[in-house]
């Protein structure tokens, strides 16, 4: 494609200053210096730890012709430069541009909260490739082309493999595309160029402060996903979580809600939960799931009520969900029928996360059922939490034993110290610190008796534990496995 087609076809608003000819080729866009070859656009965005413009030579050196840049120091002859105060917006469109606007040819969804993005993204992907559409899905978890699955290293890819992915779904004719949106990917602009058919909200509850510093900016952050909706597009918000109005503000897309407590478009009441499942009625309808508390009926009515905006068949919808088991680390349950043991892996590391799974344990065990937890909190991240996520699992449990999650480059005892300074001395009697996960997990099931139930919490799904920049193989549901059996 030349560089004169994917500027002329911005949308009005976007405004550069080009220097050097705008009739070149462009073989390829990249972020990366190191991956630039011949007739590429290298994009130089400016991020938290590193600045692209210091990789502008490397750029051209490598084979880099034209330049996407806030500003240049120095222009080199034969070389093109595009100079805009908003790189990450412009790259998102030149970006859609060059993957033939592959977003507006998919019915593109994208799923936004603290909790409960996968588990909707992936019931999503579930039901309607099981009404029989072919499917993309973009999570924490997985990405996935139908039956091909893609392994995921972010929640939301940067903004060049995003779309060039979602082209790739377009191209192996996918229907509808299933998408987690982080708060960190609409800050930095990484969904830029994207046009969706509809936005989900799930909640808002304490996390990523180590980013965004105060709770007012995250809100504002999964805010903006709302704002950039086309009057084309659908908002489906939680009703009884007091930021969903806050979302839908400013958008201009259709706005509707689901709930369990407030007026809804999507009305739920929980008939009644158990180990077993959840028996809900929405609106006039009736049907049994088989996740487990209320939050998953939640995330249940955020897929019904997306599912019906889409055109879906109310029975059919039910139908489907009713037999879905949801996301891979999510109240995922191992049982030892000999001992009546439960043990439980679940990616809550939020202190409303852990503390939702927790209660609703409460609710579904035996009486005679104790609860340990085996939890901890990720190295290098929002060390706010870090109190709040001890205190949360001594609330809640019998026992409780603190370890590491993934320390990254952080001291695990460092993390324990700032995680137990949230307990006091009766919470303390029923803790104990095991700084090694391997450890605190076989403790947790030596310490349990016939017929209780271990939470192991924070990592669900992932297989590897972080330590020191090196992540080694590590994978709870396995370890419990092997444990119980």
């Amino acid at each position: 494609m030349k560089a004169k087609k994917l500027f002329d076809i911005l949308p009005f608003g976007f405004t550069a200053e080009i220097k050097g000819s705008n009739d070149v080729p462009v073989a390829g866009i990249e972020l990366d210096s190191r991956k630039v070859g011949n007739e590429y656009l290298y994009a130089a965005l400016k991020g938290t730890l590193v600045d692209g413009h210091d990789f502008i030579s490397s750029a051209i050196s490598k084979g880099a012709s034209i330049i996407l840049c806030e500003s240049c120091p120095e222009y080199k002859t034969g070389i093109t430069y595009i100079v805009t105060d908003d790189v990450r917006g412009y790259l998102g469109e030149l970006v859609h541009n060059y993957f033939g606007h592959a977003s507006e040819s998919i019915k593109l969804i994208g799923i936004t909260g603290t909790n409960g993005k996968t588990t909707v993204g992936t019931l999503l992907f579930q039901l309607f490739s099981a009404l029989g559409n072919k499917c993309g899905l973009i999570s924490t978890v997985e990405n996935r082309i139908g039956d091909e699955v893609i392994p995921s290293t972010h929640t939301t890819p940067d903004v060049v493999n995003l779309h060039r992915l979602v082209a790739r779904m377009r191209d192996e004719a996918c229907s509808y595309v299933f998408m987690e949106v982080s708060s960190h990917a609409v800050d930095q602009q990484r969904i830029a160029g994207l046009k969706f058919e509809g936005a989900i909200f799930t909640n808002i509850t304490h996390d990523h402060l180590d980013y965004h510093l105060t709770m007012k900016n995250y809100i504002e952050a999964k805010k903006k996903f709302f704002d950039q909706l086309s009057v084309d597009a659908f908002a489906l918000i939680n009703a009884d979580d007091k930021n969903g109005s806050v979302m839908v503000q400013n958008t201009k897309a259709h706005k509707l809600t689901y709930g369990l407590r407030s007026m809804a478009d999507f009305k739920g009441r929980i008939l009644e939960s158990s180990v077993e499942g959840l028996h809900i009625k929405i609106n006039d309808q009736e049907a049994f799931f088989r996740m487990i508390g209320e939050f998953n009926a939640y995330n249940l009515l955020a897929v019904y009520g997306a599912a019906v905006e889409l055109g879906q068949q109310k029975e059919e919808i039910l139908s489907i969900l009713s037999n879905l088991k949801g996301a891979e680390g999510r109240f995922d349950q191992i049982m030892d029928k000999k001992t009546g043991k439960c043990a439980i892996v679940d990616y809550a590391h939020t202190p409303d996360a852990l503390e939702n799974v927790l209660k609703t344990i409460k609710k579904v065990k035996k009486p005679a059922s104790g609860i340990i937890t085996v939890v901890g909190c990720g190295g290098d991240r929002d060390k706010t939490k870090r109190p709040l996520m001890a205190k949360v699992a001594c609330s809640w449990s019998d026992k409780v034993v603190l370890t590491s999650d993934n320390p990254r480059s952080e001291d695990p005892e460092t993390i324990l110290n700032e995680m137990e300074a949230g307990l006091d001395l009766e919470d303390k009697k029923k803790m104990i610190r095991i700084s090694d996960r391997l450890i605190a997990i076989k403790t947790a099931v030596m310490m349990s008796s016939n017929g209780d139930i271990i939470l192991v919490a924070g990592k669900g799904h992932e297989n590897y534990q972080d330590i020191k920049g090196e992540k080694f193989p590590f994978d709870d549901k396995k370890i419990l496995t092997s444990l119980l059996a």
